[in-house]
């Protein structure tokens, strides 16, 4: 086929699925209007940062001037609020229980006396880790709580032997210590979570949508319409399928790196470029996974069904949730298979860490790699145009 002839074929298939693209609200729904839905509401669910006045409980059977001392330091960090003091346990667990609170500390009778005659005395406290971030926050600042109680006691006693309050500080806290978060100073969960949130709704979406205009085709059976505009090269049916899908795809993710390194000023010590190519080499690794998909299975359900388990999967193992490193070595190398893996991975190291774009060359290949998967099911997909054989 000559040059011409090709670029004709080239754009009379995207002219086609323009055409597609205009006639269903599936379609505008699931490019645009989910894209900067999940924008809005993720970054506007975390806009405070950080979760704080968390709801707590206290438990003081003790009630002497340390504990309540305990009690009003607890309530003075940033993440948690003490909202009601309980009798005993039973009381607070049922309160946990039903949600009235994310956590309660526990204080036993006779525990600052105890304390100041060396007798290691117990105090507890208890949190919601099904509400991981709450509980892992309250969990944070009642274990700093804890440490504090045994400084305070200690503080107490030296202070009661003629020990002034500089050298009582000195005896418990030797060594300051002098803490610089790097790259996130804020400690801003919004910063961490949404530069990876928004892209991947977007890599699950360009899966779904992938798998769907193609998968389409063939339950409908007008795929040999579509081979037919491009000349009969499977190719040129592809690219001028997904070309359109490129171009609004990536325009997607253009708006999410303006809104959040623009707009939000969000961490980008590398500028936005390396990131923009990056998002271009995440939508044309995303498509090519989509085809594979749907070249694999050549239906429209079960390509569905495989382009939402791998998108899901994708949060999970990108190293976001759960670091990499403490996986088992076998999920530790499936997680190269991961599209957003790469992304996450480039995002760090461009945006966070601010390297140079070689230090992330094999990221960037391994994203134009996926982007080449329609290869390995090229014959097997034209096959299928040509005779579809829809199975419900």
């Amino acid at each position: 086929m000559e040059v011409r002839s090709l670029h004709k074929a080239l754009w009379d298939v995207a002219k086609r699925e323009c055409l597609r693209l205009v006639s269903k609200p599936i379609y505008l729904f699931c490019m645009i209007v989910a894209p900067l839905f999940c924008y809005l509401f993720f970054t506007t669910l975390m806009d405070s940062g950080l979760p704080t006045n968390m709801p707590v409980g206290i438990v003081d059977q003790d009630e002497t001037t340390v504990t309540r001392q305990l009690t009003r330091t607890l309530d003075a960090f940033q993440q948690s609020r003490i909202v009601a003091h309980y009798p005993n346990f039973s009381e607070a667990r049922k309160a946990m229980q039903r949600g009235d609170i994310y956590g309660f500390y526990y204080i036993p009778q006779g525990t600052t006396a105890q304390a100041q005659t060396q007798q290691r005395p117990t105090i507890s406290f208890y949190t919601n880790n099904t509400l991981l971030i709450a509980g892992s926050l309250l969990f944070k600042d009642m274990k700093t709580l804890g440490e504090l109680a045994s400084g305070s006691v200690t503080q107490a006693t030296l202070l009661a032997k003629g020990f002034t309050e500089e050298q009582a500080a000195a005896y418990l806290q030797p060594i300051v210590i002098d803490t610089h978060p790097l790259h996130n100073p804020w400690l801003n969960y919004s910063v961490y979570l949404n530069n990876t949130f928004a892209p991947g709704v977007l890599m699950l979406l360009i899966f779904m949508i992938t798998v769907y205009s193609i998968g389409i085709e063939i339950k409908e059976g007008t795929s040999s319409t579509w081979l037919r505009t491009s000349g009969g090269s499977i190719g040129i049916a592809l690219g001028g399928k997904l070309l359109p899908h490129t171009a609004v795809f990536f325009l997607m993710g253009i708006l999410y790196n303006v809104y959040l390194y623009g707009f939000l000023h969000f961490p980008c010590h590398s500028g936005i470029l390396p990131m923009l190519l990056a998002t271009l080499c995440f939508v044309l690794a995303s498509q090519g996974m989509g085809v594979l998909m749907i070249g694999s299975l050549l239906t429209l359900r079960l390509g569905l069904s495989f382009a939402s388990l791998w998108g899901v999967l994708s949060f999970s193992m990108c190293g976001l949730s759960f670091p990499l490193m403490g996986m088992h070595p076998t999920l530790q190398a499936l997680a190269n298979l991961f599209p957003l893996r790469h992304y996450f991975l480039i995002y760090v190291d461009q945006a966070l860490n601010g390297y140079a774009m070689a230090y992330s060359w094999t990221n960037y290949a391994a994203l134009l790699l996926f982007a080449l998967l329609p290869l390995l099911v090229g014959r097997r997909l034209k096959h299928a145009l040509v005779s579809p054989q829809y199975i419900p």
